[in-house]
């Protein structure tokens, strides 16, 4: 079963400083049809203008990814942790029993362009964490780069989930297969580009929920590179 999600019927605000896309519903934005999926509970595409940014605020039991696509963003946080991730890297954040951040665009010129992803832990009440990891594009490029896991394999940042998340990115006609268990889940996100997966094809912003497949057939089909994150859920 496949479920299209295209990039125009994502919830959209435009707060002249921040422009926000939620595929699942999140703050201001209600769809009961998009709760989440599975395990995965929000997926925000986030533009930060130069030097402006979230201020100090709470989370709690929540499994939470930046993945950065350009520029840089500044972080910090209750636990006493203050960085910069910049793009190509990828911040992980257990909220547990609760934590305090912070996250702004620390140029003066330039915009951040990064997703905010939210997965639901096995256990609440966990011990907050921090880590930060950086996936280089030729980790990427014609092949599935693992980027979180619940057991940090392959140098992916650590989850409190029965979930994986894997970034790819393809040239036109480049083609990956990723094998499915029929009794798991995937959600796919275009970050840029266009592919074809599965008889269907998706552009920038878009993305699909696929249950009960034995295969993803992943193409590129967008004149310059594509960019897609791939969920395997639980």
């Amino acid at each position: 079963m496949i479920i299209l999600r295209k990039a125009e019927d994502r919830g959209f605000f435009d707060h002249k400083w921040l422009e926000t896309y939620h595929t699942f519903s999140f703050a201001g934005y209600y769809d009961p049809d998009y709760m989440g999926f599975r395990d995965l509970r929000v997926i925000n595409e986030d533009k930060v203008k130069p030097g402006k940014g979230f201020g100090t605020h709470p989370h709690k039991d929540m499994e939470i990814i930046s993945y950065v696509m350009e520029g840089a963003l500044k972080h910090a946080d209750s636990m006493g942790n203050s960085s910069v991730i910049k793009a190509g890297e990828v911040q992980r954040m257990t909220a547990g029993t609760g934590i305090t951040h912070s996250e702004h665009n620390p140029s003066e010129k330039e915009r951040v362009h990064f997703f905010q992803i939210w997965i639901v832990p096995e256990e609440t009440g966990l011990t907050p964490e921090y880590e930060q990891t950086r996936f280089p594009d030729e980790k990427k490029r014609g092949k599935m780069c693992l980027v979180a896991s619940q057991d940090g394999r392959d140098g992916s940042v650590t989850i409190n989930s029965n979930s994986m998340l894997y970034a790819t990115m393809l040239e036109k006609g480049e083609q990956i297969i990723y094998p499915m268990d029929q009794d798991r889940h995937a959600w796919v996100q275009v970050a840029r580009g266009a592919i074809r997966i599965n008889g269907n094809d998706l552009a920038t912003g878009d993305g699909a929920a696929f249950s009960h497949e034995t295969v993803l057939r992943i193409r590129g089909t967008s004149q310059g590179e594509c960019e897609v994150l791939v969920f395997d859920l639980g």
